[in-house]
C-alpha cells in the first residue's frame, strides 16, 4: 500500500518537488595568508623558527601528518606549528628527530590541537609534549556541535572551508608536493581562532570547567599502553573456529609484523589480513600449495613464500596446552547481549542507566559517550556497590577515572539505576 504524501504544500498522492541544494557560503581557504613557508629541514632553520616561536604570543596551534597505511608505526613525517607573531612553521622531523629547541621555545604555552589523542603519541616521540592543552575536536563535542571534524567545525563557526583530500596521503614522500604542504599549513592557519570561538561557546554553556578537566585528563593519561595480543585485531579472523587455527594465524601475523618492521612498511602492504586468514583456512600442506593461493601468487610473495610457510609450520607445532584461547580473559562484565540470560537484574539496571544518560546527554547537548565512559557504566551496572548510595556510586566512578564534572552530573541518575530491579 502506498501512503499518500502529506508534506505541507503538496497534494496527497503527488511527489513533492525536490529541494534545491543549499550552496555553501563558506569562504574557501586556498593559500596561507602569509604565503607558504619553506619546509624546515636543518638544525639552523629549526633554531631560527624556535626563536620566532619564543617571541610570539598566545597559544600555539600544532598538527602532525603521518603515513598511516604506508609505513610501519605512527611516526610523524611533518609537524605544523603556528603562533601569533611567529607565523607558520612546517618542520620535517625525519632529518630533525629532536625537536628540543621547539619544545623549549613553546614552554608552558597552551597547545591547540584537533583530536589531540591522534597526534600526541607521535609528537612525544620527537620530544614535543604539552603542559597545557586545548583540543578543538573534544571542545566541539562538549559544545554539542553536530559534526566535529576539523573542516566541519571551521566552516560552522568561522565560515571558512578547508581543502580536503590529502589527510590519507603518504606523508613519508620526499620531496612533499606543494599542494600537500599548502593543505598542511592551512590545517593550523585558523586553529587558534577556532579555539577562541569554541571557548566562547563553552563559557556561554557553563562548560568551561568540563573542558579543562577533559584536557587535563588527556595530558595525565600519557601514551596508550601496548595492546595485548594485537594479532587478535586481524580482520576476518572470526571465521577461524579452532584454537589451532588461531595459533597458526598468530605465527603468521608475527612473521608479517617482523618483516614489516624491518622494511618500514605498513603490515597490510606486506600481506593483507585477508590473505593470512585464507592461508590459515586453506591449511596448505606444502609451500607450493601455499604459493598457489590468491595473493601469494604475486611475484613479491613468491620470493618469500618460504617465510610464510615456515610461520604456518610454527603455528602447527604449538603444543596443545599453549594454544591461544578464543578470547582474552576479561576483568569486566560479559557482552551486553548475554546479560538478559545471565543476570536479568543487571540487564534492567543497564537499560535504566542508558535511558537516563541518553536524556541527560540530550539535555546538555553532549554525546553520551562523553558524559561517561560506556565501559564504566557497564561495570557499575553489572557489579554495583554492596550498598547503593550516592557516595558509593561517586567513589566507584572516581576510581574508574571519571572526571569531577562527570561524577557530579551522573551520580544521582546512576544511583537510581543501580538500585533498580532489586540490586
Amino acid at each position: 500500500m502506498t501512503t499518500p504524501d502529506t508534506t505541507p504544500g503538496t497534494t496527497p498522492g503527488t511527489t513533492p518537488e525536490p529541494e534545491a541544494p543549499v550552496e555553501s557560503t563558506a569562504v574557501p581557504l586556498l593559500a596561507p595568508r602569509d604565503g607558504l613557508p619553506p619546509v624546515i629541514e636543518t638544525s639552523t632553520a629549526l633554531v631560527e623558527y624556535a626563536q620566532a616561536l619564543a617571541g610570539g604570543t598566545g597559544p600555539v596551534a600544532v598538527d602532525a601528518e603521518r603515513a598511516s597505511g604506508y609505513r610501519y608505526g605512527q611516526k610523524a613525517y611533518l609537524v605544523q606549528l603556528r603562533r601569533a607573531g611567529s607565523g607558520t612553521g612546517l618542520v620535517d622531523p625525519v632529518p630533525l628527530p629532536d625537536m628540543g629547541p621547539v619544545q623549549a621555545a613553546i614552554g608552558d604555552a597552551e597547545w591547540v590541537l584537533h583530536a589531540a589523542n591522534q597526534d600526541l603519541p607521535c609528537l612525544a616521540e620527537i620530544g614535543l609534549v604539552p603542559t597545557r592543552l586545548f583540543d578543538t575536536e573534544l571542545a566541539a563535542r562538549l559544545a554539542g556541535l553536530p559534526r566535529v571534524g576539523l573542516g566541519a567545525v571551521v566552516e560552522s563557526l568561522l565560515g571558512y572551508s578547508l581543502q580536503k583530500g590529502h589527510s590519507a596521503a603518504d606523508w613519508s614522500t620526499r620531496p612533499l608536493p606543494t599542494d600537500w604542504l599548502v593543505y598542511a599549513a592551512l590545517d593550523v592557519e585558523v586553529l587558534v581562532e577556532l579555539r577562541d570561538a569554541l571557548a566562547g561557546i563553552l563559557e556561554e554553556q557553563g562548560k568551561t570547567g568540563w573542558a579543562q578537566q577533559e584536557f587535563a585528563a588527556i595530558l595525565a593519561a600519557g601514551p596508550p599502553a601496548p595492546r595485548v595480543d594485537p594479532w587478535r585485531r586481524t580482520s576476518g579472523m572470526h571465521g577461524l573456529r579452532s584454537r589451532r587455527q588461531l595459533a597458526v594465524l598468530r605465527a603468521l601475523w608475527e612473521a608479517r609484523d617482523l618483516l614489516a618492521r624491518r622494511r618500514d612498511v605498513a603490515p597490510g602492504r606486506v600481506l593483507p589480513d585477508s590473505a593470512m586468514v585464507a592461508a590459515v583456512a586453506a591449511d596448505p600442506a606444502t609451500a607450493e600449495a601455499l604459493a598457489d593461493l590468491p595473493v601469494f601468487r604475486g611475484r613479491a610473495n613468491r620470493k618469500i613464500v618460504s617465510t610464510w610457510f615456515a610461520a604456518l609450520q610454527k603455528g602447527r607445532a604449538v603444543p596443545e596446552g599453549q594454544l591461544p584461547a578464543h578470547s582474552l580473559p576479561g576483568d569486566g562484565p560479559p557482552p551486553v547481549n548475554r546479560w538478559a540470560d545471565r543476570d536479568p537484574a543487571a540487564a534492567k539496571r543497564l537499560q535504566v542507566a542508558r535511558a537516563g544518560l541518553a536524556a541527560l546527554g540530550e539535555q546538555w547537548s553532549v554525546p553520551v559517550e562523553n558524559l561517561l565512559s560506556p565501559d564504566l557504566v557497564r561495570r557499575l551496572m553489572w557489579s554495583p556497590p554492596a550498598e547503593v548510595t550516592p557516595e558509593a556510586v561517586a567513589a566507584f566512578l572516581r576510581d574508574g577515572g571519571a572526571r569531577p564534572w562527570q561524577v557530579d552530573l551522573t551520580t544521582d541518575l546512576l544511583t537510581a539505576a543501580a538500585a533498580a530491579a532489586g540490586a
